[in-house]
């Protein structure tokens, strides 16, 4: 397909956040007879799903301990429940478990679900968890548990399926899509865009949407956006320098075993499972001590990985932001995929949750597997508008999840301000407007 001299909306990124975008600019568009799908044009270096959206491990959860992310999920789950079929949704479950540090802040979730209308059950103390587990799955073992937070809706979707359904859906409204035209830079009038320089050619624009998860940081530095900012902390302290961008290796695999092993007992399909814990964990292979610091896994039975799938905390790039290689992306990169000592661990965290997984370590796919995202100064979202007509959004790697982010966006972009994204603003960092954290491993929780 040629490249367009001229666009109205130009997106960058073809993954969760620019195919939702583009899809729902469309219908925003021709419901407010301000135009049709036909003035979107979506922009990938690589193809559809080639990025983040294309490996993510697919968990859809409404497991936030901050309000913002908690309502933003709300809406996203509504948007994954409107079409099943094309989005590839399997609404299973998720279940958040955890131990005794964390039981306020799971308590606080529950009690926040619950005023939003969002089903979930909360069991406490250890003797009920475990009862409860075990009547869910017989064979559970981890110990140190003091509550389950059990949601109702969420689950998990299949990655791939579910981007390719978005743009399916994006190109019956008209929208444009244009693979392996990489974004080089831009042209500049005044403070706005006027056009970006793409490996291609020269297309002019009167709206840039960037939506390109891990290369966010490449795309802010072409368009000369401050590689370090001042961040209020909550205790009124202004914090100069803190860099904008940081990059985690994230940390994911699949156990190679039959996913139908993985069955509730009442023959049911298994919510997604998420364990916090500060028990010692230990080697399922030779019963040496791997950690006695808090840990965390997260895993499914999905056939889309042919067996167990899941992962763990990420892990911090110390490497200068600058210096780091986000090509090549995922599987294919030969510094950001996960080791051995992945593998060891969240084998070992398996069989501590379930006897099932004693001894199976050996299945482990040893396949290249694991990225890596671009994270904020406070490893939340950012959605905002800058350079006056470019709606920047940079997940910090919360990405596939939020898929109603790009409905929300599109209002906004329409004229509409959404409640739901002003928390989200790039201004907060100045304002001392952060988001709380909570007591878990994980930095997005």
């Amino acid at each position: 397909m040629a490249l367009p001299s001229h666009v109205k909306y130009l997106i960058i990124g073809a993954g969760i956040h620019g195919l939702s975008t583009a899809y729902h600019l469309a219908l925003e568009l021709r419901s407010r007879q301000k135009g049709s799908g036909r003035d979107i044009l979506v922009l990938d270096k690589s193809g559809i799903a080639a990025g983040a959206s294309g490996i993510a491990c697919g968990v859809i959860r409404n497991n936030y301990f901050q309000s913002a992310m908690r309502e933003l999920m709300v809406h996203s789950v509504e948007i994954w429940e409107s079409d099943p079929e094309a989005f590839a949704y399997l609404p299973v479950g998720y279940m958040q478990i955890s131990p005794e540090a964390m039981q306020e802040d799971v308590a606080s979730i529950a009690r926040q679900q619950k005023e939003i209308g969002y089903e979930s059950v909360l069991i406490e103390g250890e003797a009920d968890c475990d009862r409860y587990m075990k009547s869910l799955f017989h064979d559970w073992q981890a110990r140190g548990v003091t509550s389950v937070l059990h949601e109702k809706r969420g689950g998990y979707a299949k990655n791939v399926a579910s981007i390719n359904g978005l743009a399916t859906k994006a190109k019956n409204e008209g929208v444009r899509i244009i693979t392996g035209v990489q974004v080089n830079g831009f042209k500049f009038s005044g403070k706005s865009l006027a056009g970006a320089v793409t490996n291609r050619g020269t297309i002019d624009t009167d709206y840039v949407i960037v939506g390109c998860g891990p290369w966010a940081k490449k795309i802010w530095d072409l368009m000369d956006l401050p590689k370090k900012v001042s961040v209020k902390g909550s205790d009124g302290e202004v914090h100069h320098d803190v860099p904008m961008w940081t990059y985690w290796s994230l940390q994911e695999g699949t156990l190679g075993i039959d996913p139908e092993l993985q069955r509730t007992n009442d023959g049911g399909m298994s919510p997604v499972i998420h364990l916090d814990s500060s028990a010692p964990l230990y080697s399922d292979e030779d019963g040496s001590l791997i950690t006695d610091k808090m840990w965390g896994i997260y895993y499914k039975p999905d056939t889309n990985f042919g067996g167990i799938q899941g992962g763990a905390a990420p892990i911090k790039v110390e490497t200068d932001p600058d210096k780091v290689a986000v090509d090549p992306y995922g599987p294919a990169s030969p510094d950001f995929v996960v080791g051995p000592e992945f593998a060891h661990m969240w084998c070992s965290a398996l069989a501590h949750c379930q006897k099932r997984f004693e001894g199976k370590s050996r299945h482990y796919k040893k396949e290249p597997s694991g990225g890596i995202g671009a994270f904020t100064p406070d490893n939340f979202p950012v959605f905002d508008v800058f350079r006056e007509n470019c709606y920047f959004i940079a997940d910090s790697n919360h990405g596939y999840k939020m898929i109603g982010v790009g409905k929300l966006v599109a209002q906004e972009i329409c004229g509409e301000p959404a409640t739901l994204l002003k928390p989200f603003r790039f201004s907060r960092y100045r304002e001392g407007k952060l988001h709380p954290v909570s007591h878990s491993p994980f930095p997005w929780s």
